[in-house]
């Protein structure tokens, strides 16, 4: 008993250390080919893929300066905060084929309540630096929070209802949503309904971590950097790790709602042979979602104004998304009455 016990913990920590490094390591490199591919394609030429890395070095080894009217302890605490929630909600999501380290009947709700705690790390951050620039920015997130969260959760209830109606034990468990693809429960309606909320994940995805055009909260132009004006050194180095992670965060969860598909069964592989596959496929999706809810966006629209991002949230997205949701609970409504037949 006491053995099983250590073995669990310890490959808890394990797991816990290496999926915060894939983050880390991976939310850096997909951050260098975000911007060379974002250089590209407004024809210029761009940093080096590594230059995220070395942005890190740089500030960890610089000095961490707190602001004279800060709340220090606050202010120093935050990016940790951050940074600490994001790798813990990448513990509940799968990796390249393998089991999310930690599972519950209902952790996509709690990764829902996870995904708000990096930005109300940086919200307090914010307040807690005294600088009337970062006040602003604190309060543009505020708002930001309350306006994609709506849509954001009309997508994941979606799709967690629609298991519920199919029948499926723990339809809010990240186990059973990778275990039984929403594609592959639905009809033709539902498809329409999925993809419509597919697209709505891909346009929370730039908000939750304030990307063009929906970041108004570190509007250089406008407000010096709002939210991180104040912040330098380690401070603003754990902040930036908390958004590089954040990123393979949203891109995996929106492979693990819509594309949680394996290749290695096509390719009947078994073994090593299997995991490296199905790992490899894992960041070709990651990319693809990243590339598509990022990239592309942040290159075609240019900054919005934060009343613009409130509507854009609240009005098309959140009744695209009430639409899908209709159209996947109508969907429900012929095959109950199909199987009744």
């Amino acid at each position: 008993m006491i053995t099983e016990t250590f073995e669990t913990i310890t490959w808890a920590v394990l797991g816990t250390i290496g999926v915060g490094l894939f983050g880390i390591i991976f939310g850096l490199a997909y951050k260098g080919i975000d911007r060379k591919l974002a250089a590209h394609m407004q024809a210029r030429v761009g940093p080096p893929l590594r230059q995220p890395f070395w942005d890190v070095i740089k500030l960890f080894v610089k000095e961490n300066i707190v602001p004279e009217h800060a709340i220090s302890w606050i202010f120093n605490l935050a990016p940790a905060v951050a940074l600490g929630a994001v790798i813990i909600t990448l513990l509940y999501l799968p990796i390249g084929g393998f089991a999310p380290i930690l599972s519950g009947q209902g952790d996509i709700i709690l990764i829902l309540y996870l995904l708000i705690i990096p930005s109300l790390a940086m919200v307090i951050g914010g307040f807690s630096s005294g600088s009337p620039y970062a006040t602003v920015g604190a309060q543009r997130e505020m708002v930001m929070m309350m306006s994609y969260e709506f849509p954001l959760a009309i997508t994941i209830i979606a799709v967690s209802w629609r298991l519920a109606i199919s029948q499926f034990t723990n339809p809010f468990a990240m186990a059973t949503i990778i275990s039984h693809p929403i594609w592959n429960t639905v009809g033709l309606l539902g498809i329409i309904g999925c993809i419509m909320l597919l697209i709505v994940l891909l346009l929370v995805t730039p908000g939750e971590i304030s990307k063009i055009p929906f970041d108004a909260p570190e509007a250089e132009t406008e407000i010096a950097g709002g939210l991180l004006v104040e912040y330098s050194g380690r401070n603003l180095g754990l902040f930036y790790l908390a958004d590089a992670v954040k990123t393979v965060v949203m891109g995996s969860l929106i492979v693990a709602i819509f594309f949680p598909y394996n290749i290695s069964p096509f390719l009947n592989l078994s073994g090593y042979a299997s995991y490296i596959a199905d790992f490899v496929f894992y960041l070709v999706k990651l990319f693809l979602v990243i590339f598509f809810s990022i990239t592309l966006i942040r290159v075609g629209v240019a900054r919005l104004k934060i009343d613009q991002i409130v509507y854009t949230y609240w009005i098309p997205l959140t009744l695209v998304s009430l639409i899908g949701l209709l159209l996947i609970m109508f969907d429900s409504i012929s095959w109950l009455h199909i199987g009744w037949w």
